[in-house]
């Protein structure tokens, strides 16, 4: 057995670093909870698969391992096209690095090099741009561009295969910003033109449309580990519902939202046959698919490891309650910044959404407003939410955090320091410490939190993955989770 060609880092949350012999285990088992922790290239082929690919498993010493899709391809290989490497679990490039090149390969996920240049990621992360250079190379191999490029060619590829959109807008939905570079770029990396990925039609909605003058949704996939436990999920989310901003029907979860001046809606579903959500995206939104994507994979909680939390929590004595839930998702947000106007605002978050959030004019008539940021809530006012029926206190408290994230000196956002958010917010007038942690818990999908403190003693020995201890025990006692009663 050949070794990897790098070093491999503790992947994901296991104590302990992957050795070639485990990989190779995992890889002849076809092991789906290690499905986007790793690679794996065939140097007869130079074609690269996911640990599940239903493809013969060649010979071991034909074998080399890979962290990320991006080091697999830097090195030469291209994406088999029967185990789809870019539909893999997002979370390689993430879990198994060192906590910078965590931040960084979260913001390149969610494109923020596709008009951005390095040196203004860099300034985001608090860091020079040689600085990031080298920790990215140091933790998977490849640079931050060569990273964005990766990423841009495999959501090229689904979209090339998943729905029917021309390549022209192909390209600048994935984050090219021309189409001359985007054939370039894609030929030479895959040795084919985009377009021969384009056989047959595809079909690319959730259901059929009465209005055949309409444009049709654009459908895409989110893979996860399984097991998944969608209804429990769907209950956080269903208790959390703001009338005209989000819905929940049947088993589908649907929202307004608006990305980089882009505004639709979006519809969710399990599909669990395939371990993956079917996503409906308008196509008003095309242009933030990368974004879009990153955002509702947080919102899903689709990048954790089932397995390895519920074995935890057993352990710490919740086998029963695992038995009973398996795969539970803590459910995260699209923006942070939505999560503290509902963790505060509580029962008037509705009346707020509806004064001051933008109309968006769609089919669905539950989904018609969008969320207002946090400029035009710190523009409003307290006053003007106080004449709005918000109790003085929770609209000095809102305002307080709007203008903190509107000036930047607050972000709720994934790969912020999660004590000093807490810090920050409970510090606001009107924040308590139960909202400042259920804010933190959610906005920055930071899973060792329990907003609930009569349940602390109880999810002790889970940590660190005190969330899902937490909503575990309050489904158990059949007291839905909601934002809406956490202080």
């Amino acid at each position: 057995m050949p070794t990897p060609v790098a070093p491999l880092p503790s992947l994901a949350l296991h104590a302990e670093p992957f050795a070639a012999d485990v990989l190779a285990r995992a890889l002849d088992a076809r092991d789906a909870r290690f499905d986007g922790v790793f690679f794996v290239g065939i140097t007869s082929t130079r074609i690269y698969c996911r640990p599940v690919c239903p493809a013969r498993v060649s010979y071991p010493d034909r074998r080399r391992f890979f962290l990320s899709a991006a080091a697999a391809e830097r090195a030469g290989y291209r994406p088999c096209l029967r185990c789809r490497p870019e539909l893999a679990p997002g979370c390689s490039p993430v879990d198994a690095v060192a906590r910078l090149a965590h931040d960084a390969a979260r913001h390149i996920a969610a494109g923020a090099l596709n008009d951005r240049p390095v040196t203004d990621l860099a300034r985001t992360l608090g860091v020079s741009a040689r600085h990031l250079r080298r920790a990215m190379r140091r933790a998977l191999g490849v640079s931050p561009v060569e990273l964005a490029q990766t990423h841009r060619l495999l959501l090229a590829k689904r979209l090339l295969v998943d729905t029917a959109l021309p390549v022209t807008q192909v390209a600048y939905a994935s984050g090219f910003r021309s189409l001359r570079r985007f054939n370039a770029t894609f030929h030479a990396r895959y040795r084919m033109p985009p377009g021969a990925l384009r056989r047959a039609p595809r079909a690319n909605g959730l259901t059929p449309r009465a209005d055949t003058d309409a444009p049709p949704p654009l459908r895409l996939t989110l893979a996860y580990r399984a097991p998944f436990a969608w209804d429990a999920l769907l209950a956080a989310l269903r208790a959390d519902v703001v009338d005209g901003v989000d819905v929940v029907e049947a088993r589908h979860y649907g929202r307004t939202i608006e990305l980089d001046g882009h505004r639709g809606v979006v519809f969710v579903q399990d599909v669990p046959r395939k371990s993956h959500v079917a996503v409906d995206v308008s196509p008003s939104l095309a242009p933030a698919l990368m974004p879009l994507l990153a955002r509702l994979r947080r919102l899903l909680d689709l990048d954790a490891e089932p397995a390895t939390i519920d074995a935890h929590l057993a352990a710490g004595g919740l086998a029963a309650h695992v038995a009973a839930r398996p795969g539970l998702r803590a459910p995260g947000a699209v923006d942070g910044f939505e999560v503290a106007l509902r963790a505060i605002l509580r029962g008037r978050a509705r009346d707020v959404v509806e004064a001051l959030g933008e109309p968006l004019a769609t089919r669905h008539p539950a989904l018609r407003r969008l969320t207002p940021d946090a400029h035009r809530v710190a523009s409003a006012g307290a006053v003007r939410l106080t004449a709005l029926g918000v109790p003085n206190g929770r609209a000095t408290a809102l305002v307080g955090v709007a203008r903190l994230v509107a000036d930047g000196a607050l972000r709720l956002e994934p790969g912020s320091p999660p004590a000093a958010t807490r810090r920050t917010l409970v510090s606001i007038p009107g924040v308590g410490e139960r909202v400042a942690t259920l804010i933190v818990a959610r906005a920055l999908a930071w899973p060792d939190v329990c907003p609930d403190r009569t349940l602390l003693d109880a999810v002790e020995r889970c940590r660190p993955w005190r969330a899902y201890a937490a909503l575990h025990l309050r489904l158990a006692a059949h007291t839905t989770p909601r934002l809406s009663r956490a202080g």
